[in-house]
């Protein structure tokens, strides 16, 4: 590629010897300061994808005190981890890249940002409060990344991704990443962008196909026993344990905590240093076992993950490819265990329609995850019928009051 000696000389002291597909294929194109729309899943490399080109203009530009590049992302851990990966591929350069995102003291940020910043990279709220307080300048852009665009429509940013562009120069490039591109993001990118090249480094199965993938059907009461024992037969290097809310993510790990070393628990209602600290020692391999909201289903880029366990089925088809994508990363091994409970059976089917694979389904020597009568009826049996009534009048049932 042509790169700078300095960026070369970045990768080799990062380890990067050859580029991943969307890395060979987007960096070219992006280098020419074309506009580009890059479908890909997480873990393939595509913050390098972005960065690589974005240090490199950076180097071919004057300096000035208001951000020449700015990349928007869903979430606070993916603001750290591409600032992170920006100060990685720009070592032995004057370049500075400051991360803005809520949860943490405004007043910091707003001092990085006078003393001068070349990139920012931040959740759109957080961007726009600095902008409303005149701390941040969109004048001297040069650079627009939307990095995980769908998801950031997903959870209602766009009417502020639209107002953030909006105040962006018009003479600038946008590059817009999403694991899927459905009309909303089209219709962001045929308004915003101007004549994008479109790539796609998806594959047509979206799982990831060195995930070995399972299913356990198992009654609520029974999965967390059922956790436990998978735990003990897997023994994983490192597992994230999927719940759907932040009550249930918590009563896993109070429980799990009382059973093995090394877990932890992460979710929304935790205080940004207290997520921060959890996910440094998830990544320094600290943490075995990470229970977990989908607040880190997209974006995290932690290599060593062998396991996935999905405590919880996703609620939509689209969190469990990203639940799953936390492991296997770049082309490595992984396995997915999902728990599905009796009556989820149509949830389990969209998931198999979604990802156009079949699962396994998971066996666990002699035990019982299911009530007899109910694995019958799974079988395709008929459950038995109720016991006749004997002419004793039923229990009155009442309703509590609250």
């Amino acid at each position: 590629m042509a790169l700078s000696d300095t960026m070369f000389e970045a990768l080799d002291q990062a380890g990067y010897q050859s580029p991943t597909e969307i890395q060979a294929g987007m960096i070219p194109v992006a280098l020419e300061g074309t506009d580009v729309v890059g479908q890909a899943q997480t873990g393939t490399g595509k913050t390098a994808a972005f960065a690589i080109p974005i240090i490199e203009h950076m180097q071919k530009t004057e300096r000035s005190q208001s951000p020449r590049a700015i990349i928007l992302v869903p979430t606070r851990e993916l603001a750290v981890q591409v600032r992170d990966e920006v100060a990685k591929l720009s070592h032995g350069q004057r370049l500075s890249c400051v991360a803005l995102y809520g949860g943490k003291p405004i007043r910091d940020q707003i001092q990085k940002l006078r003393r001068g910043a070349d990139i920012a990279v931040g959740t759109p709220g957080r961007i726009l409060d600095h902008i409303s307080r005149n701390t941040l300048r969109l004048d001297e852009i040069k650079i627009v990344v939307l990095d995980e665009a769908d998801r950031m429509l997903d959870i209602g940013f766009r009417p502020d991704i639209e107002r953030i562009l909006r105040r962006c120069p018009r003479q600038r490039q946008t590059l817009l990443l999403s694991a899927t591109v459905p009309p909303p993001i089209a219709r962001l990118a045929q308004r915003y962008m101007h004549n994008p090249t479109t790539m796609n480094f998806s594959p047509k199965d979206l799982s990831v196909e060195t995930i070995e993938q399972s299913y356990f059907t198992v009654d609520h009461e029974r999965k967390f026993d059922l956790l436990v024992r998978l735990l003990k037969r897997e023994q994983p290097t490192q597992a994230i344990i999927f719940c759907r809310t932040k009550r249930r993510t918590d009563s896993v790990h109070r429980r799990l905590a009382k059973r093995f070393d090394q877990v932890n628990c992460i979710h929304g209602d935790m205080a940004q240093s207290a997520r921060d600290r959890v996910m440094s020692r998830f990544r320094s391999g600290k943490l075995r076992y990470l229970v977990a909201t989908d607040v880190v289903g997209r974006g995290i880029d932690v290599t060593g993950i062998s396991h996935i366990i999905n405590f919880d089925t996703p609620k939509f088809c689209d969190d469990y490819v990203h639940r799953v994508g936390r492991t296997g990363r770049m082309g490595r091994e992984g396995v997915a265990f999902t728990f599905v409970a009796p009556e989820e059976g149509a949830e389990l089917t969209r998931i198999e329609q979604r990802i156009n694979r079949q699962l396994k389904r998971g066996e666990l020597g002699d035990f019982q995850a299911v009530e007899d009568h109910k694995a019958e009826s799974q079988d395709g049996k008929d459950s038995p019928p109720p016991p006749p009534f004997l002419g004793r009048r039923p229990p009155r049932r009442h309703r509590r009051a609250l």
